[in-house]
């Protein structure tokens, strides 16, 4: 079985659109999905059905880590799958993971395209096919065998931004094996809608560099706050 984890905060319209996507790429596979909703959610997400096996969990405690731990915590397959409630994923989808399994990797991403036409956006959608800097966020949709998620100790609950990053640390220092599928993922541009490409791209980087110095994760999350303007500020994508 595979277990598609997805955190959410208020996400009810792109939980209506990913739940069915999601049910339509299923077919022929065994596979549940896990909707882990955040300790504030109001808007009646766990209302939407339209998946064979669509559970809902509510977390007490506020976090994406908490809530994606919550998820794997709960869930019966031997591969869970990371994805955000407004990424919608590729055809294929669930091949792609099984045949990158099947290949002896223990986890894997995915390269991923924007829903906007923009050539710089198409700039860097052109570089989460390979691997550099920037692998390992979480629009890419981590998969992974759970037991070694497991060994691994889940992602890093103080960790309130970067958790994917700080997640991804710890594999490539474990040696885990991972591969990037080259099959595009759709990723919301609205951290775009309000914000330049220079000061969107600006910021991640400065996030990024940060994180890596070991910049403390609640004053992480302040910084990219004040540096952007959130035309979401009940999404769980912050990154």
């Amino acid at each position: 079985m595979i277990s598609v984890i997805v955190p959410a905060h208020n996400e009810k319209e792109n939980l209506e659109k990913l739940i069915p996507k999601l049910s339509g790429l299923a077919e022929g596979y065994d596979v549940e999905v896990l909707v882990c909703l955040s300790k504030d959610t109001t808007d009646n997400s766990e209302k939407i059905n339209g998946f064979k096996i669509l559970k809902y969990l509510s977390c007490t405690k506020k976090g994406r880590a908490v809530q994606m731990n919550n998820g794997a915590a709960s869930a019966k397959g031997e591969t869970l799958v990371f994805l955000h409630a407004d990424v919608k994923p590729p055809n294929g989808f669930f091949k792609d993971i099984e045949q990158t399994i099947a290949n002896g990797y223990d986890a894997g991403f995915f390269s991923y395209k924007f829903d906007k036409e923009n050539f710089f956006l198409r700039l860097n959608s052109f570089f989460t096919s390979k691997d550099g800097i920037f692998t390992g966020g979480g629009d890419q949709c981590l998969f992974i065998k759970k037991a070694i998620f497991d060994e691994l100790d889940g992602f890093d609950e103080k960790h309130v931004l970067m958790e994917d990053f700080e997640f991804f640390r710890r594999m490539k220092a474990r040696k885990v094996p991972y591969s990037i599928v080259k099959n595009d993922l759709v990723v919301s541009s609205r951290k775009y809608n309000n914000n330049s490409y220079l000061r969107v791209n600006l910021t991640n980087f400065l996030l990024v560099f940060l994180f890596k110095c070991g910049y403390a994760p609640e004053k992480l999350k302040r910084l990219h706050n004040r540096l952007l303007r959130l035309p979401y500020q009940n999404s769980t994508q912050e990154v």
